[in-house]
């Protein structure tokens, strides 16, 4: 399972600013639903070595007191079934409310680590104040003040014991995992590449019950694809439809290798699809973009071509990644975009000598070197690929900090040009020599 914290609560309780706090930026994703508007936002956080995935359940703005209420257990129901570790944030200025008393209630039926995080304790007054909360009953409590960061570090700290080591190499077998909105084709996509010969399928077991795993082993190609079909079939899904996806998405991405994103030709890119995208790239995992319902677009004679560029420009400015125009309905180019996925796997796990590497870029880097600063020449000597899971590369020089990160993305840009690393996130560290 993926390392998944989600941040539950009222509105107005400092969630937001909590979660801003553990990411180190912001980020919202707003979608508008008839009823419901929601700031639905979730990033990557790292603490004492581990990185994990936090999700904050949004805000809602409702109609009366009744649907905010059943949204709120909604949510949490997800984040009891989705997440690994959940953490509960109150306010100390209102003291508990029957609202944190139900959400308490439906907390205690799950063998999740549950934490309470009370909020906005930022003086001795609120500290003497937030003694009530104890009366919930949940061991882990801790005071907080997401504005000023007081006591967030302890909780972290007390976080993180549940969360795991990611694991380099968990399996031999490359893992796709195929992502986007409902009804982009997912499902079809999965059953047009395995429904012919079912005996080819295997069951992974100790999967989840909503991410399917499910082995390929056809025409000398062995992988799994992970599945996050399904969503529409749970039940009361309803308003939360889209937060079962984001976290149905989340879990087969952290499981993955290559993420094989889809959108539907007739909407193109959508929020969400650059959201799940940015997590991908900052995870690290290559990513394949598939284009579906291609055969209902009108076509003239470039527009694939121009189609594409469009679509490149949504991601910059990550753009070097494969492009796949496919009709699922029609089985047209599917398992083309399977041999592209395993070429962004091939390219997600390539290792370049570093003789070749130094013969390659040193040159270019005389012929264009970094601007000096303030009258300090950066002179770069020796490059190198780090051991890590995903390309990485050292560079080391005798003025790290003065290379710009303009220079940054002309060293990567020329890594991509002389090296095959297509559809794969790079690292780029500047060393002291």
């Amino acid at each position: 399972m993926g390392n998944i914290v989600a941040i539950v609560g009222r509105p107005n309780v400092g969630k937001s600013t909590f979660f801003n706090r553990l990411i180190g930026q912001r980020q919202a994703i707003i979608d508008d639903t008839s009823g419901v508007t929601r700031d639905r936002q979730y990033g990557s956080c790292d603490w004492n070595g581990k990185t994990f995935t936090v999700v904050d359940t949004g805000g809602f703005v409702p109609d009366s007191k009744d649907i905010f209420e059943v949204a709120i257990r909604d949510q949490v129901r997800i984040a009891i079934e989705e997440a690994s570790v959940i953490v509960f944030v109150t306010d100390v200025t209102t003291g508990i409310t029957d609202l944190d008393e139900e959400v308490v209630q439906l907390l205690r039926r799950t063998d999740k680590p549950v934490f309470l995080a009370v909020n906005k304790v930022d003086n001795n007054q609120r500290q003497f104040e937030a003694n009530e909360f104890w009366s919930l009953g949940i061991e882990e409590t801790y005071f907080i003040s997401s504005m000023t960061g007081s006591g967030t570090g302890e909780l972290l700290d007390a976080v993180v014991e549940y969360i795991e080591v990611e694991e380099e190499d968990t399996s031999d077998l490359p893992k796709f995992a195929i992502l986007g909105q409902p009804n982009v084709g997912k499902s079809s996509f999965l059953n047009a590449l395995v429904g012919e010969e079912r005996n080819i399928v295997t069951d992974i077991a100790g999967t989840t019950r909503d991410s399917i795993h499910t082995r390929y082993n056809k025409f000398g190609k062995d992988f799994l694809l992970i599945d996050t079909a399904g969503i529409r079939k749970k039940a009361k899904v309803h308003e939360n439809l889209e937060f079962y996806s984001v976290m149905r998405a989340i879990k087969a991405l952290e499981e993955s290798d290559v993420c094989i994103l889809m959108i539907d030709a007739k909407d193109g890119v959508e929020s969400q699809d650059l959201s799940i995208f940015s997590l991908a790239q900052k995870r690290n995992k290559g990513v394949v973009l598939i284009v579906n319902k291609w055969d209902l677009i009108e076509k003239e004679t470039n527009t694939a071509r121009d189609f594409e560029t469009e679509v490149l420009n949504r991601f910059k400015p990550f753009d070097d990644m494969p492009v796949l125009f496919v009709s699922v309905l029609e089985k047209k180019r599917i398992y083309k975009a399977i041999e592209v996925a395993l070429q962004v796997y091939e390219n997600r796990n390539r290792k370049i000598k570093t003789s070749v590497l130094n013969n390659t870029i040193l040159p270019i880097i005389e012929r264009s070197p970094p601007s000096a600063h303030r009258g300090s020449y950066v002179k770069i000597k020796y490059i190198t690929q780090l051991p890590t899971y995903f390309p990485a590369f050292a560079f080391f020089c005798n003025n790290p900090k003065h290379l710009s990160e303009a220079y940054k993305n002309f060293l990567e840009n020329q890594i991509r040009e002389h090296f095959n690393f297509t559809g794969v996130p790079i690292g780029i560290f500047f060393r002291k020599k």
